[in-house]
């Protein structure tokens, strides 16, 4: 199972997208406070509709209280645009954690800082970054895709 973290989310639309994105696809989902939103958010509850009850979700207070749940850092993937190798090119696992910053800067410097294995979506020089709710589809799509061979 992939483990999604999103760091200090600040919008319950892309949220709930991703939560039916992890129920769709039996990824569990780590959320990082501060959010931007409350939990119980009506917009949140939409996008995830009725699936959101069968989430396997899990709240963290901060960062380090969520880096204690780590088994293995090796196996934890930081989604950045400024990264240079593409999650193309990555060898995914079952387990992995995929973490993907706030929408409106990202992933902070101390965050970064903390783990080795950064990486980047492609994408046009003619955009900053893709919607997150996209980018989890993107990178959750791929390490599904290569777990699943591996079976």
């Amino acid at each position: 199972m992939l483990n999604v973290v999103l760091v200090e989310p600040e919008i319950p639309n892309n949220t709930g997208n991703i939560g039916r994105l992890c129920v769709g696809t039996e990824s569990r989902l780590h959320l990082i406070h501060p959010f931007g939103f409350v939990i119980n958010d009506k917009n949140l509850k939409r996008s995830g509709l009725d699936y959101w009850v069968h989430l396997d979700v899990t709240e963290y207070q901060n960062v380090e209280e969520w880096m204690q749940q780590i088994p293995d850092k090796s196996r934890v993937f930081l989604m950045s645009s400024h990264a240079e190798k593409s999650y193309l090119e990555t060898d995914f696992q079952d387990g992995d954690w995929l973490v993907f910053g706030k929408e409106s800067v990202g992933l902070s410097k101390e965050v970064l800082a903390l783990f080795e294995n950064h990486l980047t979506i492609p994408m046009s020089k003619l955009i900053r970054s893709f919607n997150i709710a996209n980018s989890v589809a993107f990178v959750v799509g791929e390490a599904k895709r290569q777990i699943n061979l591996k079976v």
